[in-house]
């Protein structure tokens, strides 16, 4: 039986917030969704959740961005093997974020296809 992710959903945008979490819950392979709108938000969900499987990651973002999470998650052994997905308008920003160890990139507006084939291949190297 295949593993059901934990998803923490991190953009500082509540209308991609909500259309995130609602396309996770349609995806059986998604067992539930945390939010939180900025890096630092999320590095305390981080901390007080325990097994979160993936996280999606917004670039722009007010209080941390995504680059500076993906800084601070660095120095987290535990935190740093978290497959991360950037979200982003940006393409200018992939190479970086993939550098400071993202897992995969998602350009805005996320398709619900995309989406769930980045989750596939999440669950393949679970």
């Amino acid at each position: 039986m295949k593993k059901k992710l934990k998803v923490l959903a991190v953009d500082d945008d509540f209308i991609n917030l909500k259309l995130i979490n609602s396309m996770l819950k349609k995806n059986q392979n998604i067992e539930s969704v945390i939010e939180a709108k900025n890096g630092l938000e999320a590095i305390n969900k981080l901390n007080t959740n325990e097994n979160i499987d993936l996280i999606l990651l917004d670039i722009k973002m007010p209080v941390m961005d995504g680059l500076e999470f993906l800084n601070n998650i660095e120095s987290i052994p535990k935190l740093r093997k978290i497959p991360i997905i950037v979200l982003t308008t940006d393409e200018t920003k992939k190479s970086v974020a993939l550098e400071k160890g993202a897992f995969d990139f998602l350009v805005k507006p996320i398709r619900e296809a995309e989406l769930s084939k980045k989750i596939d291949r999440v669950i393949e190297l679970l």
